[in-house]
C-alpha cells in the first residue's frame, strides 16, 4: 500500500479537519472555557468513531473530560495505547499574535493555531494513521487504544486516579506519545528521559514590623540579608547543590548515553553567543546538554520582599521570601528531596530570623531503557520515513504523567514527538511545521506496522 499518496491526496481534507479542532479555544485553564472543553472532548470523540475507532467514550471527571477509543480486533498481536491531549495554554499576550489563535492560518507549509503542535496537530496524526490503515486494508496490525485528557496544561489533576481505576482496559504492551520535539529539522529525536520536578516556598521573617533604616540599621536582623545568606547555602562554588543527601539517587551517566548526547551537536559557544551570556554556567564536569538534560537542579525561581517601587524607601524589611523548584532525574524521590532542602533550609536560618516551608508539586523523573525493543522499532520506523535514525535525548522538562503511564500499566513508553524546538508551543504564535505532519503520519504507520 502506498501510504504516501494516500496522504497526498487527502492532505487538503485532514488539514481542514484539524483546523476545526484547533478553532475551538479548549483552554484548561480557564473556567470560561468550560464549555469550549467540552466542545473539543465531542470533536474529538466524533473523529475517533468516523475513523473506525470502536467503544468511543467521553468519560467526565471533576474537571475536564477524558475520551477513550479503541480497535481491538488483531488476536496475537501487541496493543499500543496512545496517550495525549485537546486541552490548550492561554493565549496571552494576544498582541502578538500575528493571526488570531483559533482561527487557524498556513502561512509558509505551517500552520498556526494555539494547540497547533501542542498537542492537538500530534494527535491528530495517531487518528488519521489509524483511519488510513483501516482504510487501505481494512484492519490494523495491532491492537489500539486511545486515552486522551483535556487536563495536561494543568497537570493533569485527574488522570492519574483514572489510570488506577481503569487500569485493566487501559492495559497494553506499549504507550506511545507525541508530545515532544524532533532535535531540529530533519533530525529525530526519541526522549528516554524527563526529568521530575518539585517546589517548594521559603518566607523568612525577623521583627514585627518593617524599621527605619537609621533608627535600627545595625542593630536588627534584616529580613533580605537573612534570606540571601540563607539561599547562598544551597550551592557550592563548582555548581553543586549542597543539600546533604541531594545526589543520593542520581545515576552516573553511562558512555552510551554520554555518546547520544554528543550527537546532538550542540554549539555552546553559539548558544551563549545567541543568549547574549558572557558564559553558561553549570555542574563542572558535564556539557550543557548533560546538565539541562540528565543531572539534578535547584534553581531559584522568584527572591522578593522590602520596598521595589520608585525610588527609595529607607526600611529594613521585616519578610523575605523564595520560590524554589527543583528539577529531579534517576530514582530521585520528589517528596524524599522536599524533606532534604526543608532540612537544610532550617538548619541554616540566620540568627535573628525565623523561617517557614510550604511543598508545593510533585511529580516523578522518567527514564527509559534505550534497548527496548519498542525504542528500537520507534528508531526504525523514523530511519524508514526521515532516512536517519533518531538521537535518544533526554529532556530537561517534566511531564510526570509519562512516568504514571509506565509505572501503572508497567510497560514501556515510547516518546515519539513530531514538533520542533521553535514552533512557539504556550507561546504567541504556535505553530506546526507540515512536513512534519506529513512525515509524522507515515511514522507512525510504519511504526504500528513494525510492532
Amino acid at each position: 500500500m502506498d501510504y504516501k499518496v494516500y496522504f497526498e491526496n487527502l492532505r487538503e481534507q485532514h488539514l481542514n479537519e484539524l483546523k476545526e479542532w484547533l478553532s475551538i479555544p479548549s483552554i484548561s485553564a480557564l473556567s470560561e472555557h468550560k464549555a469550549d472543553v467540552i466542545r473539543a472532548a465531542d470533536w474529538l470523540a466524533d473523529s475517533l468513531s468516523k475513523a473506525g475507532l470502536e467503544n468511543v467514550t467521553i468519560h467526565q471527571t471533576e474537571g475536564h473530560p477524558i475520551v477513550c477509543a479503541d480497535h481491538l480486533h488483531a488476536p496475537g498481536k501487541p496493543t499500543v495505547l496512545v496517550y495525549g491531549h485537546y486541552d490548550v495554554q492561554p493565549v496571552d499576550p494576544l498582541h502578538l499574535w500575528e493571526t488570531p489563535p483559533f482561527e487557524p492560518t498556513i502561512r509558509e507549509d505551517k500552520i498556526y493555531a494555539r494547540g497547533a503542535t501542542d498537542d492537538k496537530g500530534q494527535v491528530f496524526l495517531h487518528i488519521k494513521a489509524v483511519e488510513a490503515l483501516l482504510k487501505q486494508e481494512k484492519e490494523l496490525p495491532v491492537n489500539i487504544k486511545f486515552c486522551i485528557e483535556g487536563e495536561e496544561e494543568v497537570t493533569s489533576p485527574n488522570l492519574p486516579s483514572f489510570l488506577e481505576e481503569h487500569r485493566e482496559a487501559l492495559s497494553a504492551d506499549v504507550v506511545l506519545i507525541s508530545d515532544t520535539s524532533l532535535l531540529e529539522k530533519g533530525k529525530p529525536a526519541i526522549c528516554v528521559g524527563l526529568r521530575g520536578l518539585c517546589s517548594l516556598d521559603v518566607q523568612i521573617t525577623t521583627a514585627n514590623t518593617d524599621l527605619h533604616s537609621g533608627t535600627f540599621g545595625g542593630g536588627v536582623p534584616n529580613a533580605l540579608h537573612a534570606i540571601v545568606s540563607l539561599l547562598s547555602t544551597l550551592h557550592d562554588d563548582k555548581g553543586q547543590v549542597s543539600v546533604e543527601g541531594f545526589y543520593a539517587d542520581v545515576p552516573e551517566l553511562s558512555p552510551e548515553m554520554r555518546a547520544e548526547f554528543v550527537k546532538q551537536a550542540i554549539d555552546e559557544n553559539k548558544l551563549q553567543h545567541d543568549l547574549g551570556l558572557d558564559a553558561l554556567y553549570g555542574e563542572e564536569g558535564y556539557s550543557f546538554v548533560e546538565r539541562t538534560g540528565a543531572r539534578p537542579t535547584l534553581e531559584l525561581n522568584g527572591v522578593y520582599g522590602g520596598f521595589q517601587g520608585e525610588g527609595s524607601k529607607t526600611v529594613i524589611p521585616k519578610e523575605a521570601h523564595a520560590k524554589i523548584t527543583c528539577r529531579l532525574v534517576g530514582h530521585q524521590n520528589p517528596q524524599d528531596i522536599l524533606n532534604k532542602i526543608e532540612r537544610h533550609i532550617h538548619a541554616n536560618v540566620p540568627v535573628g530570623a525565623k523561617v517557614s516551608v510550604v511543598q508545593r508539586e510533585k511529580g516523578n523523573p522518567f527514564t527509559m531503557d534505550t534497548t527496548s525493543p519498542m525504542l528500537q522499532k520507534a528508531a526504525d520506523a523514523f530511519n524508514q520515513v526521515y532516512g536517519v535514525r533518531p538521537v535518544f535525548t533526554k529532556d530537561g522538562g517534566s511531564i510526570p504523567i509519562v512516568e504514571t503511564f509506565g509505572r501503572l500499566l508497567n510497560v514501556p513508553v515510547v516518546l515519539m514527538g513530531f514538533g520542533l524546538p521553535d514552533e512557539n508551543l504556550h507561546a504567541p504564535n504556535e505553530h506546526f511545521n507540515l512536513d512534519n505532519f506529513d512525515k509524522g503520519l507515515l511514522t507512525i504507520v510504519e511504526f504500528l506496522k513494525q510492532v
